[in-house]
């Protein structure tokens, strides 16, 4: 499927009829042979516009998978760099590709770091988390921040209203509701649950100050928008987080 190196259709199916963690399990080996990696185009925009955000030390890559964000950490962090996924194939994975990054296997929605990091990232994890889930990843990154610290994420512009873009992924997403309807465990993936307003209320409740950056490397759309923005989200600094308490 997708590569001769991919996973086969039957492998997808079994992935899809498996829980989010298993699934992954399962997928972890030949998961980088499918689309579904965060392409390295995507990849070196972000790592260009987080470079004059900084400097920054420590940097956490949330939702690692098999690790391909973690270099970006590595290119404009000074210090540790860590990872954290739930699924122990895709960390495997990403052990054998990063084997100087410390990674753990913890759930996003509990993370078990003190505010020890200048930079959190995310690539491509958010379509795991339903709507309610949303604030309580955005608050568990915030609490592994330092004060200062910056949450960073490509968010791309939604696909025109009755494009075959948009189409495809209103078919996917009903297509995983009939099938979490259907059978269990659940598999949690949709493509159109994580939309800005939402994202950046979110954001702001959970203490962060955001601002949207274009990532122009990836191109416009024919309105002249950017195809992809970088959400850029900054921890307030103690007096600044005390004073909104």
């Amino acid at each position: 499927m997708f590569s001769p190196e991919g996973p086969t259709l039957r492998e997808l199916t079994r992935q899809a009829l498996s829980s989010v963690e298993r699934g992954y399990d399962l997928l972890a080996t030949k998961f980088d042979a499918t689309p579904f990696r965060t392409p390295d185009r995507l990849l070196a925009a972000v790592a260009d516009a987080l470079e004059p955000l900084g400097p920054f030390d420590s940097g956490l890559d949330v939702c690692c998978g098999t690790g391909a964000g973690l270099p970006v950490l590595r290119s404009v962090c000074a210090g540790r760099v860590a990872g954290v996924d739930f699924s122990g194939g895709m960390l495997a994975e990403a052990r054998a590709a990063n084997p100087t990054a410390t990674l753990v296997r913890a759930d996003a929605l509990a993370l078990p770091f003190a505010p020890v990091f200048d930079l959190a990232v995310s690539f491509g994890a958010f379509g795991h988390f339903l709507p309610a889930e949303q604030r309580t990843l955005f608050t568990q990154v915030h609490a592994s921040l330092r004060p200062g610290g910056v949450f960073a994420f490509p968010l791309p512009a939604p696909p025109r209203v009755g494009s075959a873009p948009y189409w495809t992924l209103w078919g996917f997403d009903a297509v995983m509701r009939l099938r979490n309807a259907l059978w269990r465990p659940p598999f949690v993936m949709y493509y159109r649950t994580f939309r800005l307003a939402d994202v950046h209320a979110g954001l702001e409740a959970a203490g962060f100050r955001t601002e949207l950056r274009p990532l122009p490397s990836l191109g416009a759309r024919e309105d002249g928008s950017p195809r992809c923005r970088l959400v850029v989200a900054r921890k307030g600094l103690e007096r600044e987080d005390a004073h909104r308490s």
